[in-house]
């Protein structure tokens, strides 16, 4: 009987659920979207029943499409948006609160203080991260404050705290496990990624008790199996999870020390694999844990985060109605030679790596009487591209490892004209597989070695296919410009 992997990718506006088979192709997919909540100005929060509701939807409507015997599915993989944090009681599951989600700003305050009070480089050497809002651990110390009773709950071990994959886990298996995996670990400024456990002092720092915290295990075991599911049978196995940007790397088949990805979504992330040594260096990008398989040695990467990328073309769209749809960017840029000048640098959310401004605000700088729209749109996705190159040469000074392949998805993945930009102003060949939902991809591979679905990586690299290469065309002189007019922009936002 054909074998096949349900893959949960859980993103910031929306989960969506690919059914793979054994030769990587999508059997059934669905996608469900939910509300985002914006209490007050820089918070960002997500209902996490509204989350469930849309999981469970989307699985309903993958199986729907794909017609397959629901027995034949081997294992389920889950990737998530990392850093969104929530605590739950785990009796009943019920959380205490909205999730509180990676792009929330409200602990810039207290990551201020921790820096003032000198800890950034002990953090630093522990997580491989900076003391910055994006991160969980600051989220879980909020909610911690904030919450009558909730601190003196954790101590007692009544409540658990999870990113959205040990949520997912928690409700999948009808509440037998609360775990996470390396990779979401890493991100959470509570875990010691060299010594690969919860660390105590930073535990203190943050005043957050262990007893909240959820089992880490690899990437690429059975943590559980499902229990009690609409629509799907007791006993299948959760066998794969990673973050959506380390999923989305191994679902790049980025095996090899230098190999890079850039995944295009609400935000921009770029990871370079550097092997089985976490590399810290001092350029403001982070180091994280890539994966680890079972047992095999841990594979780490450097991570560059432009926190606004297809959120600034959703903002045209919403914000400033100059397009309807967000492909129509593409034409609109594309109707014009160049930006006329026109910088835009997307901070709507702050800046990322390499900058880690959460103070910074979007600008947009070089207007004349003769700016229309289409200028605009260009300026929009010559700063997303531009911020990637900023990555890009943080990386390099920090681990000096060349970057092999620069391999290119998510949803903005597929606007040509980016893609073209991205390879012009990085001077590099810039590839987008034929599969760019690679984010799920990622997380079905795990789930699938875990299971025997695929024997081992050389398997799935042997799987993947380009489907276009972008060759940089850009005069030299043009390039200099573009980058010395928009670092001057960056100075100013």
């Amino acid at each position: 009987m054909a074998k096949y992997v349900l893959a949960i990718d859980q993103g910031t506006t929306g989960t969506t659920v690919m059914i793979i088979d054994e030769a990587i192709n999508i059997v059934g997919r669905s996608n469900q979207e939910f509300e985002q909540r914006y209490p007050k100005p820089g918070w960002v929060e997500h209902d996490p029943q509204a989350i469930w509701q849309s999981t469970t939807r989307a699985i309903g409507g993958a199986l729907a499409e794909a017609k397959i015997d629901v027995k034949a599915i081997a294992a389920i993989g889950i990737t998530n948006q990392r850093e969104t944090s929530l605590i739950w009681e785990r009796a009943s599951g019920r959380p205490v609160h909205h999730a509180i989600v990676w792009q929330d700003r409200r602990t810039a305050d207290l990551c201020q203080s921790l820096r003032a009070a000198g800890h950034s480089e002990r953090v630093r050497k522990k997580t491989g991260l900076v003391l910055d809002p994006y991160f969980s651990g600051t989220k879980v110390h909020w909610l911690l404050k904030n919450l009558d009773g909730i601190a003196a709950r954790a101590r007692q071990g009544e409540l658990a705290f999870g990113t959205i994959d040990s949520y997912l886990v928690y409700r999948l298996s009808g509440g037998q496990a609360h775990i996470t995996d390396v990779s979401n670990a890493s991100r959470t400024l509570l875990y010691n990624i060299s010594q690969q456990a919860w660390d105590d002092e930073l535990l203190s720092l943050l005043e957050i008790p262990a007893e909240l915290l959820p089992e880490v295990k690899s990437c690429s075991e059975v943590y559980a199996t499902t229990r009690g599911m609409d629509g799907l049978p007791d006993g299948i196995p959760i066998a794969g999870i990673a973050g959506d940007q380390q999923a989305a790397l191994f679902g790049q088949a980025c095996f090899a020390p230098g190999d890079a990805k850039c995944t295009y979504g609400t935000g921009a992330f770029l990871l370079v694999n550097t092997g089985n040594q976490p590399v810290f260096g001092e350029s403001g990008v982070l180091t994280t844990i890539a994966w680890r398989l079972g047992t095999q040695p841990t594979v780490y990467a450097q991570e560059g985060s432009a926190f606004i990328a297809g959120a600034a073309v959703q903002w045209l769209r919403d914000g400033l109605k100059l397009i309807e749809r967000a492909e129509q960017i593409e034409a609109l840029a594309a109707s014009v030679d160049d930006s006329a000048g026109v910088v835009f640098v997307p901070a709507l959310a702050g800046l990322g790596a390499p900058h880690w401004r959460a103070d910074a605000r979007g600008i947009i700088c070089g207007l004349t009487r003769g700016v229309n729209a289409a200028h605009l749109a260009r300026a929009t996705l010559e700063g997303i591209a531009l911020q990637i190159c900023d990555l890009t040469e943080a990386m390099h000074r920090d681990c000096n490892i060349p970057i092999g392949t620069f391999r290119v998805d998510g949803g903005a993945a597929a606007n040509n004209l980016l893609m073209q930009l991205q390879s012009d102003l990085l001077d590099k060949e810039v590839v987008r597989p034929q599969v760019i939902e690679t984010t799920a991809l990622g997380a079905a591979f795990l789930a699938g070695l875990a299971t025997g679905v695929w024997p081992d990586e050389s398997a799935i690299r042997a799987t993947w296919r380009p489907e276009r290469r972008f060759s940089p065309q850009m005069k030299a002189e043009t390039r200099r410009e573009l980058r010395e007019r928009w670092a001057t922009a960056v100075a100013r936002a």
